[in-house]
């Protein structure tokens, strides 16, 4: 069987990057698709659009014509792409992916924000086909409803202020996933509700299914003289690490090689990639730290990103955040998550306008490449793009809105040639001629 990756040439606010280079659970967005469909299919090719795969000339050097057609933006985990394949070869036919409104994690955290999916007769339906004896008109393909499995998981103790305007501070996690990545709020959804929370979800529940499962974590935690959660079956740790023996580690969290934890920090369900120091007293709780990243001391992060190579300097917190590759944010740093005015939060769609995020509390985003001064506060939800530079003075100590490329500090700054820019959402545009 073939897969056929349709490419979504749109970049990511603020990003400037396309969804499929993004990193996803700390690993790219392409490779994390090209995994989870190697059981399935072995052949990658890629289309600029569902018609070009429906012209009889593009197999003409394929052998066999039976594929999984898909949008280069879309995360599906393994659990959902069992579930859809078993519905569709049961069904015979040419299937594709729909969502009802009904279904509370799509309601709630995927159709947000998003501008991917179409409208169709009360259901909303995905780039995501499987075409058993190859492409059809899609007049003959029939949309089929996975149950993502949703159940309610958050925060049950908190002021009732905080949730009276804009809803309970819940999270709707599906045991299954397939989003659309559209916006940068929907990177922290897949990290965070669709892959750390989801991932609690389903220990949980074959902890409650399953005795024998049961009995094999108690037996080990028993036999290594360590709490459930700090046990070898919910903590995995790669090779050549080092963690000081006062940290504390709790599962499910998985760590990669050659990665440093200092004295005192804690750890507690978190993905952490290869070649990763955390320095002493730094908290983490549900967050995902992309490989090479530094944070010093007494740095914290909760329900936050960071993709690779990138550092959070001391003292400093971030909160629901998403932080691109490459990127310093400055020691004693605050990124607030919730507007003290019952004023709902928006953020940046797929077309890069402001919309409701249909949350409660969210954090910032920054982009690629960027560099952050000390002390800054950052109002919720509020974006910085690729490359900008932003100084901590009298004049920018809050950044209460989202903050382009043309206003970076570096901008006024005599050495402003130093920093380059990377991400330049017209690159594609631009012609680079060969110099003699």
């Amino acid at each position: 069987m073939l897969k056929i990756a349709l490419k979504d040439t749109r970049y990511i606010s603020p990003f400037n990057d396309r969804a499929r280079d993004l990193r996803i659970q700390n690993k790219l967005l392409w490779l994390h698709q090209r995994d989870v469909l190697t059981p399935y299919a072995q052949t990658e090719l890629e289309a600029d659009s569902l018609q070009a795969v429906l012209d009889p000339d593009f197999f003409k050097f394929q052998d066999e014509r039976a594929c999984i057609v898909y949008a280069d933006n879309l995360y599906f985990d393994e659990f959902y792409l069992k579930a859809f394949m078993a519905e569709a070869k049961k069904r015979g036919g040419a299937c594709r992916a729909a969502f009802s409104p009904a279904d509370p994690a799509f309601r709630e955290h995927a159709l947000p924000l998003a501008t991917s999916y179409t409208p169709a007769g009360g259901l909303y339906l995905a780039d995501f086909w499987y075409f058993p004896n190859g492409p059809v008109p899609e007049a003959e393909v029939e949309p089929v409803i996975i149950d993502l499995q949703a159940r309610e998981v958050g925060y049950y103790h908190v002021p009732t202020y905080m949730a009276s305007q804009s809803g309970d501070l819940t999270f709707q996690v599906p045991l299954r996933a397939l989003i659309a990545i559209d916006s940068w709020v929907h990177i922290f959804i897949v990290d965070i509700v669709f892959g750390l929370f989801a991932r609690g979800a389903r220990f949980e529940d074959h902890l409650q299914k399953s005795v024998a499962f049961k009995l094999k974590i108690l037996a080990g935690a028993l036999f290594e003289g360590k709490q459930v959660l700090e046990s070898r079956e919910l903590v995995k740790i790669g090779r050549n690490c080092s963690i000081d023996p006062t940290a504390i580690i709790h599962g499910p969290t998985t760590i990669g090689d050659n990665v440093t934890i200092g004295a005192g920090t804690v750890v507690e369900n978190c993905i952490i990639g290869d070649n990763v120091n955390l320095s002493q007293d730094c908290q983490l709780m549900l967050s995902v730290v992309g490989d090479g990243t530094f944070l010093p001391f007494r740095a914290a992060l909760f329900m936050t990103t960071l993709m690779d190579n990138s550092m959070v300097a001391q003292n400093t917190c971030l909160q629901m955040c998403v932080v691109g590759r490459n990127t310093f944010i400055g020691a004693g740093s605050t990124w607030t998550d919730y507007n003290l005015l019952p004023a709902p939060i928006r953020a940046l769609d797929g077309a890069g306008q402001l919309r409701d995020a249909n949350r409660a509390v969210l954090g910032g985003c920054v982009g690629h490449n960027c560099r952050i001064g000390a002390g800054v506060v950052v109002s919720p939800a509020r974006v910085i793009e690729s490359d900008v530079v932003i100084v901590s003075s009298n004049d920018r100590r809050v950044i209460d809105r989202n903050v382009p490329f043309t206003e970076s500090d570096h901008h006024q700054l005599k050495a402003a040639e130093l920093h380059k820019r990377l991400y330049d959402p017209d690159r594609d545009k631009k012609v680079t001629q060969e110099s003699w």
